[in-house]
Order: C-alpha cells, then structure tokens, then sequence
C-alpha cells in the first residue's frame, strides 16, 4: 500500500496556496495550508512532520526565513525538505534562506511545471547528513 506524502504550504496569500496546493496534490502529497510563520509552527507541532514545507518569505508574524531558523532547531524536523517560494531575488538572501536551512529556492512568479519539477528533483536527492 503506498503511502501519501504530507506538506505544508506557508504564504500569507491565499491565492499563492491555492497554486501552491493544487500543484502539490496533483503530485499526490496530502497538503496543509498556513497563513505566516507562526501558523505554521502551531500547525507543524500538532501533527507528524511533513515531507516537504513550501515556505514565502515575506510574511506578517513570522517571516519565512525566521520560521525555517525555528524548523531546523526542531529535530523533529531534521528530515523534512524546505522550499522557500519567494519574490526575493537578491543573491545574499538566496543564500541567507540555504544558509538557514533551506534546501531549494524558487523565485515567483514560476510555472506549475517548473515547481513540479523543482519538488521532484528535491524529493528525489538524498538526505543530507
């Protein structure tokens, strides 16, 4: 019997989730939806920890670079890929969000192929150690 995949999608608009979402069930994961940081981290304490987590930056409450900080304090966590899906395109903020923990980064606006395609390959490689 095959297993769903769970993920979280982390944006302060709702129309972003939506996309985000419809792409990630398409792909068969079974998605919960958080509106900033600290929604979040509630969401993410209250049930097992999700495969992957699609992550906005700029966020009211809890921006996303603060909850990936707070995701990877957790060793509940350690194996749980972190996209941050952003608007930020400046190069040191590319690396602050790897540096915090981030294993991908997408900048918006994106295609649902080239997102299917970035999920994918993320899920695919082995984790880091």
């Amino acid at each position: 019997m095959e297993t769903t995949m769970n993920a979280i999608v982390v944006d302060d608009s709702r129309a972003m989730r939506g996309i985000l979402k419809r792409t990630l069930v398409q792909m068969g994961y079974a998605v919960r939806e958080a509106c900033d940081g600290q929604d979040a981290l509630t969401k993410l304490a209250e049930a097992d920890a999700p495969a992957v987590a699609l992550i906005d930056w700029n966020m009211p409450n809890m921006n996303g670079l603060e909850l990936i900080k707070n995701i990877r304090k957790d060793s509940k966590f350690a194996g749980m890929r972190i996209m941050m899906v952003t608007t930020e395109v400046e190069m040191h903020q590319v690396e602050s969000a790897l540096t915090a923990g981030a294993n991908e980064y997408v900048m918006k606006p994106f295609t649902e192929d080239g997102l299917r395609e970035k999920v994918g390959m993320l899920m695919s490689t082995p984790e880091a150690a």
